[in-house]
């Protein structure tokens, strides 16, 4: 059980560097995009979204893959399974229907879970975070739906 343990603190803390990492660059690509003048604030404020978004996605996908990594080198999926959906049931917390750990392992699943949970919470804040920033430097042309251009409007 205590190797178990271990090994699930270990990718946890990979798992966090990523999110570290992927909320620094979310935030700079943010700004980068964010805090430009724009004659389409609508479309300006989608982009940033969008830009966050992708990148956080993108470490959430990194994050299963270092799951699915780890569980082939302990062995904690029963043997022809594929691990990369394994590590997406136990991150995402959609839960086992059809494959479920190795006993010796089964711990890793309420881990990965766990780290999960935590990762998606931590995207919500930085999105909302940019998301807030983008409308605060945007000002009101985007909030209060003062004039914009002829390309904002659908």
């Amino acid at each position: 059980m205590a190797g178990q343990f271990l090994i699930g603190f270990l990718v946890s803390m990979i798992n966090i560097m990523i999110h570290a990492l992927a909320t620094i660059t979310a935030i700079s690509v943010a700004r980068a995009v964010g805090f430009k003048h724009t004659k389409t604030p609508r479309l300006h404020l989608m982009a940033v979204m969008v830009a966050a978004v992708v990148v956080l996605k993108f470490a959430h996908g990194l994050e299963v893959a270092v799951w699915a990594l780890s569980y082939a080198l302990v062995g904690a999926a029963p043997e022809g399974s594929d691990l990369l959906y394994f590590a997406f049931v136990n991150y995402t917390t959609l839960g086992y229907g059809d494959v479920t750990p190795v006993k010796a392992w089964q711990l890793l699943g309420p881990m990965a879970a766990m780290t999960g949970i935590l990762m998606f919470g931590w995207s919500t804040a930085v999105v909302f975070e940019v998301l807030m920033k983008t409308l605060a430097y945007l000002g009101s042309t985007v909030a209060s739906g003062a004039p914009f251009s002829s390309a904002d409007r659908s």
